[in-house]
């Protein structure tokens, strides 16, 4: 099993910043389709952003289009999402995922099978 830990959250105003890091233990992670996503009190949990193993595709939702950046570094089997000009609406619980295996999508929460534990992100006015 591929273990994550996620880091970074917390407090930030409205257009501000924050970078979320999700490190992994697996020797798979280089070979692993990451993806970000996020939970609001009371909501789904909806997609935020994937990126492909090599880091060359990325897929955004359209809500974080132009404002996030999903990257990773697989000498340090770390991925990280970069959050630029947060709103209100961005706060959220945000999970860091893993897929398993290869899938026609990678934007749906059942395309992957790892999860980290969830972090905190509170967007002030």
């Amino acid at each position: 099993q591929v273990q994550l830990v996620e880091s970074g959250g917390g407090l930030v105003q409205a257009g501000g910043s924050l970078r979320l890091s999700c490190a992994a233990s697996g020797r798979t992670f280089s070979s692993s389709t990451m993806a970000w996503f996020r939970q609001a009190p009371g909501k789904e949990r909806d997609f935020v952003a994937a990126i492909s193993a090599s880091g060359g595709i990325t897929y955004y939702a359209d809500s974080v289009k132009g404002r996030f950046i999903i990257s990773r570094d697989n000498a340090k089997n770390t991925v990280y999402l970069q959050m630029n000009s947060l709103k209100p609406e961005d706060t959220a619980v945000y999970y860091c995922a893993a897929r398993a295996y290869y899938s026609n999508s990678a934007t749906s929460l059942y395309d992957y099978s790892y999860w980290a534990q969830g972090t905190q992100v509170t967007v002030s006015s």
